[in-house]
């Protein structure tokens, strides 16, 4: 039980920093590099930001996916960590429920 417990854990923490690191390359994306791109014609920003971005929403949402079983996410706690992915700061909005479930996770019974 005591290594599910610290694997599901350690899920749980690479699933929030993940959300961090996703959420804080789509408002990059969305407040600086759009705006350069089309306010000052600078496409150089978005054509960095776009795919690390991409590459951070993917693994965010692969991790969310693949830790279905082993942390027990049930269909509308998967919605709500998986819609958010797609709204500038929304992944943001995400952590208290993440710390949370984390901490359930940890309690013994």
């Amino acid at each position: 039980m005591t290594g599910t417990v610290s694997m599901a854990q350690a899920a749980l923490r690479q699933i929030r920093i993940a959300a961090l690191i996703e959420g804080t390359t789509l408002v990059a994306l969305v407040c600086i590099g759009v705006p350069l791109k089309y306010g000052a014609g600078i496409p150089a920003v978005t054509t960095v930001l776009g795919p690390v971005h991409g590459v951070a929403f993917v693994a965010y949402l692969w991790l969310v996916f693949s830790t279905r079983a082993e942390i027990g996410w049930r269909r509308a706690e998967l919605a709500r960590l998986a819609v958010p992915a797609f709204i500038p700061f929304g992944t943001f909005f995400n952590m208290p429920f993440l710390r949370r479930k984390q901490a359930q996770i940890g309690r013994p019974g």
